[in-house]
């Protein structure tokens, strides 16, 4: 058996093993956890984009037929027929209801031959009238008998002439029993069924029509817009006159579900000025519709060209930030480092915004990647459409 100092040898022998390993095991961690800087984060940027451009004002409003008309009664009658499917789209002077026509046609027969009676008074008169005036040379009859001829003559010429208006009068009325479209457009619902008496003591409303083409479409501009808008009708149309300048501002619209502004038209009414109520300017456009795509009433999204450049810079609007000082952009220098840089922005363009100043052509913009990168930090910018450079290496390789 090992004596007591051979046992205490061993101890501390093993103690001092013990305490070697470790230290070693700390010395190896502590160089295990050493710190390591992560890799400059990876964003994606590109420089500002220069083309010519065309800046429009954009605008909405609803539209509006060009006529709207009420088709009354003008003659009291049975409404015989009706020669429309409600709902139809008929040409100007197309038959829509008949109106019984036995009375007015029987007015029309008494006047023409009251015509007839009268023109054979007056025939009567001119010659009674020479064969005095004849008469008179030869004093067989006198001065007084000649006068009266004339007055009876004159009296028969002024019943003809009314019996002529009482005859137009009655062809009117007869005309009126068969009521015709005003205008080309689509006829509404039939007011009045066939068989009722119309007419009776006031113009009984039948039914109404709309014109559909061409169509309106009305805007409220700002004062703003306003200037802008006339500025550009003078350049594009000096020494032309007022009605020549409003068709030269050219206007489309689109609908609430139209992927940009399909229908194309020109300006044809602007108001006499501003309203001093709301600050706004009407002003009114007319569009061709024969394909009845537009209806009146309908919310339209309308925009007009306003300036045009030869060399506009353009971002993608995901580019762009805002803050209390306004628009900005975040920019990448040559050593990678983030740069705050306020901008002023202008029109949307496909969607891309005109930058109109505080952005150079050479600078480099972040499109991707906007929240990984702040500004004064340092990050990997990787231009578009380039392939991207690995991550830098980490101790472990």
């Amino acid at each position: 058996m090992l004596g007591f100092a051979d046992r205490m040898a061993v101890v501390t022998r093993s103690a001092r093993a013990i305490g070697g390993a470790l230290v070693a095991l700390a010395v190896a961690c502590e160089d295990a956890n050493e710190f390591v800087a992560p890799p400059p984060p990876m964003v994606t940027v590109r420089q500002p984009e220069q083309r010519p451009v065309t800046e429009y004002l954009d605008f909405t409003g609803t539209t509006d037929a060009v006529a709207e008309i009420e088709i009354r009664a003008r003659v009291k009658g049975f409404l015989l027929s009706d020669h429309f499917d409600e709902g139809d789209t008929v040409e100007q002077g197309a038959l829509l209801y008949v109106i019984d026509p036995a009375e007015y046609q029987a007015q029309v027969d008494r006047a023409q031959g009251a015509v007839a009676v009268t023109r054979a008074a007056l025939a009567l008169a001119e010659a009674r009238l020479k064969r005095l005036e004849r008469a008179v040379a030869t004093r067989a009859v006198s001065e007084i008998e000649v006068l009266e001829g004339r007055a009876e003559r004159d009296e028969a010429a002024a019943q003809l002439a009314a019996a002529r208006a009482d005859l137009k009068t009655a062809q009117l009325e007869l005309s009126y029993t068969e009521i015709r479209a005003p205008i080309a457009g689509r006829v509404g619902r039939n007011r009045v069924d066939v068989g009722n008496l119309v007419g009776a003591g006031e113009s009984t409303l039948l039914t109404t029509m709309v014109q559909y083409d061409p169509i309106y479409a009305y805007f409220d501009l700002s004062e703003r817009e306003v200037l802008a808008l006339i500025d550009r009708a003078r350049e594009r149309s000096r020494g032309e006159d007022r009605r020549r300048q409003l068709e030269q501002v050219v206007i489309e619209i689109g609908r609430a579900t139209d992927d940009g502004y399909p229908f194309a038209g020109h300006m044809s009414y602007a108001d006499q000025g501003v309203d001093p109520g709301t600050g706004t300017f009407l002003i009114r456009g007319v569009f061709p519709n024969s394909a009845f795509h537009l209806v009146p009433g309908l919310f339209v999204r309308g925009r007009t060209p306003a300036r045009e450049r030869a060399d506009a810079l353009l971002v993608s609007e995901r580019a762009l930030g805002a803050d209390q000082s306004g628009r900005y952009v975040l920019v990448v220098d040559d050593e990678g480092t983030v740069h705050h840089q306020p901008v002023v922005v202008g029109s949307n363009v496909d969607g891309m915004r005109v930058i109109e100043s505080g952005l150079a052509p050479d600078d480099w913009v972040i499109v991707e990647g906007l929240l990984r990168a702040r500004p004064g930090a340092t990050v990997n910018p990787q231009r578009a459409g380039a392939t991207p450079e690995p991550p830098a290496a980490g101790p472990d390789g």
